[in-house]
């Protein structure tokens, strides 16, 4: 397998290298997410669902973008017992196969798999009640951040609500040191060790490097419409966007009308 340094010529955000790349590691991606994380990863998906929220009690529909393996499904159905339906949205084939296997009971009746590229998805406009990701924001480089908001955009229904978040470079913080230390030194000698020579999950050193944080994000979402809110987590080691799509109806409804409009009918 090919280490970081071998990535370097190529590139990283092709939607061919990033679905080859979690094809590789989709098998391993559930428990060494959570072990190279040190399980901060499971407590930032509930915060991120937290985060999220709506007012269709019937037939609500969530759509979760670079799905995964699934992680996120659980919190969501937890937090919103009465969703309809997840739309399960991801370019990698072998990440869909490995979601499908976990599966069992009423869950998997509620669960909906798309293999597509987000940045090319043909969901209806105005399907979803709830937009959400986890950790595939660092895949995008800056223009395809900007297409995926205009994509998130167009599928929430007005009055919609969005979560994302994404593992992220924390300038600033004292400790990021040696925060960088492990992801670009250790990580990459622990995966050879543990996973047969592997260095996939080494490339989210490079990647978070690349992406610094969901400010950019944030401002894509905004320049598409969306109301939108940045936070940080863990001193920045996370980084989330949230917000919703403002129901057009109720904006008409709080414009100040022209002056002398009545007169004028």
């Amino acid at each position: 397998m090919n280490s970081p340094k071998d990535h370097a010529e190529e590139n990283i955000y092709d939607p061919a290298f990033v679905a080859n790349l979690f094809d590789r590691c989709s098998s391993n991606y559930r428990r060494w997410s959570a072990v190279s994380s040190f399980g901060f990863i499971w407590l930032w998906r509930r915060q991120c669902v937290g985060r999220l929220a709506y007012s269709r009690k019937i037939d609500a529909v969530a759509v979760d973008l670079m799905a995964g393996t699934g992680e996120v499904w659980p919190h969501l159905l937890r937090r919103f017992p009465d969703l309809s339906t997840i739309t399960a949205l991801d370019i990698s084939h072998h990440m869909h196969l490995d979601a499908v296997g976990r599966l069992h009971g009423k869950y998997a009746e509620r669960i909906t798999h798309l293999e597509a590229d987000a940045l090319q998805m043909d969901l209806p406009a105005n399907c979803a009640d709830l937009v959400i990701s986890t950790f595939g924001l660092k895949t995008f480089d800056q223009d395809q951040q900007s297409v995926l908001a205009n994509q998130i955009a167009r599928i929430l229904r007005p009055g919609g609500s969005f979560s994302l978040i994404e593992a992220s470079d924390p300038k600033g913080w004292a400790l990021r040191p040696l925060y960088r230390f492990y992801l670009d030194r250790i990580l990459p000698q622990i995966e050879r060790w543990f996973l047969k020579g592997a260095n996939d999950f080494s490339m989210i050193g490079t990647y978070t490097r690349n992406f610094g944080s969901s400010a950019h994000m944030a401002d894509a979402l905004r320049q598409a419409g969306l109301s939108v809110t940045l936070e940080k987590h863990f001193f920045g080691c996370a980084t989330s966007v949230a917000g919703h799509k403002p129901d057009t109806a109720t904006i008409e409804r709080l414009q100040p009308k022209p002056l002398f409009a009545d007169l004028q009918k």
